[in-house]
């Protein structure tokens, strides 16, 4: 029997004891950039001699490790490696692979500070971001792994006389996973995991951005033993293995996180039938959002203006959760703008590796590029107040936090997912208008409300459309097992990651009755 769940606390980096662990990580992972990594395929490491480079964002000519060019013959393999140790895998009792995970959060607990600082050099994460991520993947293997005791309990069914009736869950298949760059310990173990604990076998394909966590990761899977082809670990572009892996007709489920763009599109290919497939693909689906905060009159303005600048600025923007546009009521929205304005100004901008550095830089030139083309689009269609400024692109990504107000809500910076460092402030003339302008866009992830007024924030509750609302607090940070996370509409297939449910999208139903004397 597991104790309570407990969600992993956060790293105080501001006792120097912590702060020295994590320089001394810093300084070991620096020590081991620029080695190159297998493929994992059905036990063997797999490697090419057509090689990629995942490289420091904060530093573009600094590379964290090379890796295979798979190609669709690889997903193949993986694949048909996955289906045949999945016959024994889900016969393996659900205490056994719940096991696997406790064992891989002990593990990444053991490595906090490394996996952190890893994360540091690849994805350009402050420490803080970093902790937070590796305590994420710990919670989804501690919460995961209780989740699969009780749904091996089987589902409730009325009792009926002369009959044993029961209703278990069993697991689907093969499961491909292709997890995001911007939490690539998080949602990659997160979704590997939840698929391994109940009963599939996996091939996981990282983002192209960060494939050096990932190997990471399936260092401890392996470390602990994990039966060769269970998980199967695949690099490459995601045009030629991922959809690949998408396609195959022995793939049973699709678990992404991503873009709007990518995520339709795999909706489109996995609902597809090939020759040799029996069954309908699962696609579970994570796929951004436009997100807002909602102040009105009535809030704690500087407590709105903080949660406003936390939500829009951490991690340049770079969350699906981000705030990318503050929804003001005209009685405030001075005011508000300006503290926004002054607290954001007071954020470091340099390189994460350096404790004090608050944002650190975006993924890549294609991101980079993308976040400012959408600055000149705001330029255009508001008044750039703050910010505006890049780097040249060889120095690092790096882009200053970008406040632009007096943004029209039908504008493209108010409807578009920009993923970056830039924040739109859009003026409503009262708190139905606001609410009208939050719930305008295709998509429906987070969203937020500060007021001290009980019935608008009841009427929140009703009628903001969005997977996760939070009130009188930041809309980023949801915590696994606390606040189950995803969203409705172009959001994504309304999963609900570090939740009761989730673990359902890994399974199907079966109901089994017998005569009994």
């Amino acid at each position: 029997m597991l104790p309570e769940f407990q969600n992993e606390p956060f790293t105080d980096f501001s006792d120097p004891d912590n702060a020295r662990l994590m320089e001394d990580a810093l300084a070991r992972v620096r020590a081991e950039l620029g080695r190159s990594y297998p493929m994992y395929i059905d036990g063997e490491e797999v490697t090419l001699e057509d090689t990629f480079a995942s490289v420091n964002p904060a530093a573009p000519a600094e590379v964290i490790g090379r890796f295979p060019n798979g190609t669709a013959e690889h997903a193949d393999r993986a694949i048909e490696a996955a289906e045949r140790a999945f016959e024994s895998w889900r016969r393996t009792p659900a205490s056994e692979r719940a096991r696997y995970l406790v064992d891989a959060a002990r593990l990444m607990r053991e490595r906090k500070f490394d996996l952190a600082a890893l994360m540091v050099l690849e994805v350009s994460k402050s420490w803080a971001e970093a902790d937070g991520d590796v305590a994420e993947a710990i919670d989804f293997a501690e919460y995961y792994a209780r989740q699969m005791l009780r749904l091996e309990r089987g589902g409730e069914t009325s009792e009926r006389p002369g009959e044993d009736n029961r209703m278990v869950y069993i697991p689907l298949g093969v499961t491909a996973v292709i997890p995001p760059w911007n939490f690539p310990l998080a949602i990659m173990a997160g979704m590997s995991l939840a698929a391994l604990v109940a009963g599939n076998t996996v091939v996981v394909k990282p983002a192209e951005q960060s494939p050096t966590i990932a190997a990471r990761f399936l260092d401890i899977m392996r470390e602990l033993g994990l039966p060769a082809g269970v998980l199967n670990f695949v690099t490459g572009p995601g045009e030629i293995v991922g959809e690949r892996m998408v396609d195959h007709p022995r793939t049973r489920v699709v678990a992404f996180t991503g873009s709007k763009a990518v995520g339709t599109r795999i909706y489109e290919r996995a609902a597809r039938v090939h020759p040799g497939q029996v069954w309908l693909k699962r696609a579970v689906l994570e796929m951004g959002g436009k997100d807002a905060l909602v102040v009105d009159e009535t809030a704690d303005l500087d407590d709105a203006a903080s949660s406003i600048v936390a939500s829009a600025f951490g991690f340049q923007g770079q969350k699906c959760s981000a705030c990318s546009r503050a929804i003001l009521v005209e009685d405030v929205y001075d005011e508000v703008l300006q503290k926004v304005l002054d607290k954001a100004r007071a954020l470091s901008v340099g390189d994460p590796a350096d404790q004090d550095s608050f944002m650190g830089a975006v993924i890549d030139e294609e991101a980079f590029e993308k976040i400012k083309s959408y600055i000149a689009i705001g330029r255009e269609e508001g008044r750039l107040v703050m910010g505006g400024d890049a780097s040249p692109a060889e120095d690092g990504y790096f882009v200053q936090p970008t406040v632009i107000s007096d943004v029209p809500p039908n504008a493209r910076l108010a409807q578009e997912e920009v993923f970056g460092p830039v924040l739109a402030l859009i003026k409503a003339r009262d708190y139905d208008d606001a609410l009208r302008i939050a719930n305008s866009t295709e998509f429906g992830l987070t969203g937020g409300v500060f007021s001290a007024d009980a019935d608008r924030l009841a009427r929140a509750r009703e009628d903001f459309h969005v997977g996760n609302l939070y009130l009188n607090r930041k809309i980023t940070g949801a915590l696994v097992g606390v606040q189950p996370f995803g969203g409705f509409n172009m959001s994504g297939t309304d999963s609900k990651a570090g939740g009761p449910d989730y673990l359902l999208l890994f399974t199907q139903p079966k109901t089994i009755s017998e005569r009994v004397a």
